[in-house]
């Protein structure tokens, strides 16, 4: 798991929390009493459940002790806790589990799967949203620009940083936990300034491994710089000078 720098991921706090509300907007139950929030980071996603479901308990979860003392000071009011979402669990079970944007940085899928589904009440729900970029513009320059000679030998836990299946891959793994399961992917076209906010973006996310492999702040910018010069040709400026950035999410919804 990379370090994680909350002001950084909230550079983009509007497009990082949109698919919270897109989820939540279709998870369809009345009045959930307990949530939890496995993977809130700074909070936003958990501001985002509080706001739908103003009387439910809401536990805040992540793993990364600056993420939640972020959380804690834009919302002490809410509850927070630090813990792992691979194996964290509560004595009581939950309504709505809930995770945005998490998962990908999780092993073995199939086990999380069994594991949240088994925090679920009856009638309650699993709602969970996972970058689906993989076969992007984005994604493909930072592969490439790793295999640098400078630096490919140090580059292969960061390749392997983040975990990835495609949609039938969750259907088959819920499907046998569930009563119903409802998938669906969005792709968001975020209105950026220029290929440099789109390196911007994911600094704060998927670029952090691969910036911590390296041994210097010369290497980092070097890194950064052979990517922009990708990012310039793999995303092109609009006539207004803006550059569009496609951004694919997966969602899906396992019901108990």
């Amino acid at each position: 798991m990379p370090t994680w720098n909350a002001d950084l991921y909230l550079q983009f706090a509007n497009e990082r929390t949109q698919p919270s509300i897109d989820l939540i907007a279709r998870i369809g139950l009345r009045d959930p009493r307990r949530i939890v929030d496995a993977g809130c980071g700074p909070g936003n996603s958990t501001e985002a459940l509080r706001q739908r479901w103003a009387n439910a308990e809401i536990i805040g979860l992540d793993n990364s002790e600056a993420m939640i003392a972020k959380a804690r000071q834009s919302y002490p009011q809410a509850a927070w806790e630090v813990g792992d979402a691979s194996h964290w669990q509560s004595d009581e079970p939950f309504d709505l589990v809930f995770s945005n944007a998490v998962w990908h940085w999780l092993p073995d899928h199939a086990k999380l799967c069994r594991h949240w589904m088994s925090q679920v009440k009856p009638g309650g729900a699993l709602a969970v949203q996972i970058p689906a970029h993989y076969d992007s513009p984005m994604q493909r320059e930072i592969l490439e620009v790793s295999r640098d000679a400078a630096w490919d030998s140090r580059m292969q836990a960061a390749r392997a940083a983040q975990t990835h299946h495609p949609p039938k891959f969750y259907y088959d793994a819920l499907r046998p936990l569930a009563s119903r399961v409802d998938l669906w992917e969005t792709t968001y076209y975020h209105v950026m300034e220029g290929p440099q906010a789109i390196i911007e973006w994911f600094r704060g996310t998927g670029l952090r491994p691969f910036l911590e492999a390296l041994s210097s702040d010369e290497e980092r910018a070097r890194f950064e710089a052979l990517l922009l010069d990708r990012y310039r040709e793999a995303y092109p400026r609009q006539t207004t000078g803006e550059v569009l950035f496609p951004f694919r999410r997966l969602f899906f919804i396992a019901r108990r």
